[in-house]
């Protein structure tokens, strides 16, 4: 993949983004191609593959991964592994630019609508999960607590976000309500 420094490749990355969404939301995200999504955003299919591994990483990887485990790990390290990861996950996703958060609530959007797609919110979502848990385990938490602690708050807000994909609300304020109520529950 593309590392995403230089201001043209986060150009040409928004560019197919946008052109996937725009088709995916148009055709639909099965009879859709990548060579269609390649065409629509004026790259190669080559290009495209260089900044999405596959079709649905267009709809399941997002910038947000290694923020939520850099917040999560500088969560007070006194505070129990459950509140480190849910404060962690509130500071990263609360303050979202709108333009990200409309971009967000379509992705998710369209993941809602197509089950296919569930796997690859797994493999995404398990990703995140790792890199909480190292984050957590390189802090002195026992692994198993890392781990539930990681898996706990990232089920609610998937589980939230796929219920919501289409309420309107901004992705801070489902993941808010996700993790209030798991709050609510310890």
């Amino acid at each position: 993949m593309v590392h995403l420094s230089s201001p043209r490749a986060r150009r040409t990355r928004a560019r197919i983004l946008d052109a996937a969404l725009d088709l995916f939301e148009r055709q639909g995200y099965e009879p859709t191609t990548v060579a269609q999504v390649a065409d629509a955003a004026g790259v190669t299919p080559m290009t495209f593959f260089r900044h999405f591994p596959t079709k649905d990483a267009v709809l399941v990887t997002d910038p947000y991964d290694p923020l939520i485990a850099d917040v999560v790990a500088a969560q007070p390290a006194g505070l129990p592994p459950f509140a480190r990861v849910r404060l962690g996950m509130r500071a990263a996703l609360g303050e979202i630019d709108p333009d990200e958060d409309a971009t967000a609530r379509r992705r998710v959007a369209l993941v809602a609508a197509n089950p296919a797609l569930r796997a690859a919110v797994v493999a995404a979502t398990a990703a995140t999960e790792d890199a909480i848990t190292g984050r957590l385990v390189a802090d002195g938490v026992p692994r198993l607590d890392a781990r539930v602690a990681a898996a706990a708050c990232l089920g609610a807000c998937t589980a939230a976000l796929l219920e919501a994909a289409d309420d309107g609300s901004s992705l801070g304020a489902v993941v808010g309500r996700a993790l209030d109520l798991l709050g609510q529950a310890s």
